[in-house]
């Protein structure tokens, strides 16, 4: 199976796209997959956080357009004939929900890049969390380039998650970056060797599950509902979550660990 899933014992996801021979691009199978793999995750209660990466020099490149173009217009075709728009079972949107756009997951997202993040790779790279890039990394938003659209969420997040000059600079230049200069733009998180990637990734994901899973959970739901309205309402959807983590058996383990100066033992809820 190209896009790969395990869940371990310490509650990291491991999800891997293992398709090399195609630069670990995505058709509707694969696409199909990914989105799978996120929902499985979601759903999932001992998994509190995922790392993605790929296999090979390729981190993802988005859509195989060889065969990925001819299935969206079958599929185009039948929401013109008023039909319901499916192709052997894969609906339209599945290469939306596998690139995390719209997509209600608070669960957080450690990004392994481990080389190319370019169309598809890119949109997907805006809905992680925490990213880390080898050194031979590269990036690029580089639709315009083919007088295409990045129509995957990028052009919505990434100015709301950069400075708006530098998200610019990658949308309408559309060069390709290496991870150094994206790092300083502020997109990634570190820049590490391709022999340690995969170790700086899983020491951010232990770090993030030694905390309360209800608590983090809850603080990325705060922020990501936040960013999409106003302040005032903003304000309303903390404090209402706050209410919600402190009235959880969580918010009680975590201070009685800490008076009696041991671990905690989180429940989840």
């Amino acid at each position: 199976m190209p896009v790969h899933y395990e869940l371990g014992q310490d509650h990291v996801t491991r999800i891997t796209i293992d398709r090399p021979e195609a630069r670990n691009s995505l058709d509707m199978e694969h696409f199909f997959q990914l989105r799978s793999a996120w929902e499985r995750f979601d759903a999932e209660e001992d998994a509190w956080v995922a790392i993605i990466t790929g296999v090979g020099e390729d981190f993802c490149v988005g859509a195989d357009l060889k065969t990925y173009i001819p299935q969206i217009t079958a599929l185009q075709k039948q929401i013109a004939a008023g039909e319901t728009p499916e192709v052997d079972g894969y609906r339209l949107d599945d290469g939306m929900k596998a690139v995390l756009r719209g997509v209600k997951l608070y669960k957080p997202i450690v990004a392994a890049v481990n080389g190319t993040c370019v169309a598809g790779g890119m949109e997907m790279l805006g809905g992680c969390d925490l990213r880390v890039a080898s050194e031979n990394a590269t990036f690029g938003v580089m639709e315009p380039k083919r007088g295409l659209f990045a129509g995957g969420g990028t052009t919505v997040r990434l100015p709301r998650q950069i400075p708006f000059p530098a998200a610019m600079e990658l949308l309408l230049c559309a060069d390709r970056m290496p991870a150094q200069r994206v790092l300083e733009m502020g997109l990634l998180n570190e820049v590490t060797t391709r022999q340690t990637l995969m170790d700086r990734a899983e020491d951010y994901a232990r770090r993030i599950t030694a905390n309360g899973p209800l608590a983090v959970r809850k603080t990325k739901e705060s922020v990501l509902r936040g960013l999409a309205t106003d302040m005032g309402e903003a304000y309303k959807i903390e404090s209402a979550i706050a209410g919600e983590v402190f009235s959880s058996e969580d918010a009680k383990e975590g201070p009685a660990a800490f008076a009696e100066k041991r671990p905690p033992v989180w429940r989840n809820r």
